[in-house]
């Protein structure tokens, strides 16, 4: 390549970096003034932020301190519980022990009394019903000889006769 062309290709490309040179100085100028009209704007809001940071720092410090008496509290009264329900259990035990043993009791005391009533009924049937049906039993046979004897040997015909009808 001849000189001359080198030094146009030169010069041509020292133009264009000048001219990005030029175009990249006008954008940061327009940035600069973007930046300035946006810090304009955000410098009235910087106070009301940070009395809005101090005072969300001071609710969320309040909710904390809140928040771990809430907890204490809160393990307290699950500590108070616990105890309680141990104490229920234990009463709740006692009595199914206790329920356990009155129903053993009871159920003894049945069988006990259910076996002597049996033993009584047996007994008063033995003892005295009994008797009591072979004095009955005595008392008809006696009763029969004693009628046989006060009708006579021999029956009227009309009464032996209604007797054998009976049978028949």
């Amino acid at each position: 390549m001849s000189p001359n062309a080198l030094l146009g290709v030169m010069t041509a490309f020292v133009i264009i970096a000048a001219i990005a040179l030029v175009i990249q100085a006008g954008m940061l100028a327009g940035m600069y003034r973007t930046i300035k009209q946006l810090q304009q704007t955000i410098n009235p809001l910087v106070p009301k932020v940070d009395s809005l940071v101090d005072r969300s720092t001071m609710t969320v410090e309040q909710s904390r301190q809140q928040i771990t008496e809430v907890a204490a509290r809160a393990n307290d009264i699950l500590d108070s519980t616990k105890r309680q329900l141990a104490v229920v259990e234990g009463v709740v035990n006692d009595a199914a022990a206790r329920a356990k043993v009155q129903i053993e009791r009871v159920e003894l005391v049945l069988d006990d009394t259910l076996s002597r009533v049996h033993q009584t009924v047996t007994e008063v049937h033995e003892g005295i019903l009994k008797p009591l049906r072979q004095l009955n039993g005595l008392a008809a046979g006696i009763r029969a000889a004693v009628e046989a004897m006060s009708r006579g040997n021999r029956p009227h015909v009309d009464q032996a006769t209604s007797d054998e009808e009976m049978f028949i």
